[in-house]
């Protein structure tokens, strides 16, 4: 008998992260639908479609839950304001990535999401390191991983962003467990 993995949903001081279910899609594609916000990750496009949120959901349901999770952050009373992913990179390690609304930046929320998924990672998921980088024209979302506790490893790769139509530099940081 084959059995399914159920995500987990993790409980931080003012967050839930679960997995995304069909339903999110139109609160994901209202969030998401930012310039702001897409162009500071490296898959998100813009315009960011209902479609693009279906996709997004349909993938995330489909996923090996051994190298893949898609978690969406929601804030106590607010409901989903953002999503967090854990993927694995092109030379195979954990690599993280997320976004918030831009409506809830400032708020600690994307720190708080981080830690708890790190937390989760590294304690039920046996991740003992995970790869994460920035743009450089982000230093917030630095700030969000050196507080979640990863460190700069010096390396700048050219990544392409789907937003911005091209690439840009982005700083490379660790985490280890």
């Amino acid at each position: 008998m084959c059995m399914i993995e159920v995500s987990p949903t993790i409980e931080t001081r003012r967050l839930a992260l679960r997995a995304p279910v069909i339903e999110d899609a139109p609160r994901i594609a209202a969030l998401l639908n930012d310039l702001d916000v897409a162009r500071m990750t490296a898959r998100m496009p813009h315009p960011y479609t209902s479609a693009d949120a279906e996709d997004f959901v349909v993938r995330a349901m489909a996923a090996d839950p051994r190298t893949e999770r898609v978690f969406l952050i929601e804030l106590e009373d607010q409901g989903v304001v953002g999503n967090l992913h854990f993927f694995p990179s092109a030379e195979g390690y954990a690599e993280v990535g997320y976004s918030v609304g831009k409506a809830w930046w400032g708020r600690g929320i994307a720190t708080e999401a981080l830690q708890g998924g790190l937390a989760w990672a590294g304690r039920e998921w046996r991740k003992r390191m995970i790869i994460a980088g920035h743009f450089a024209d982000n230093p917030a979302s630095g700030g969000v991983l050196v507080k979640a506790g990863f460190l700069y490893t010096g390396e700048v790769r050219q990544l392409a962003s789907r937003a911005r139509g091209g690439t840009a530099p982005s700083r490379m940081m660790v985490w280890l467990a």
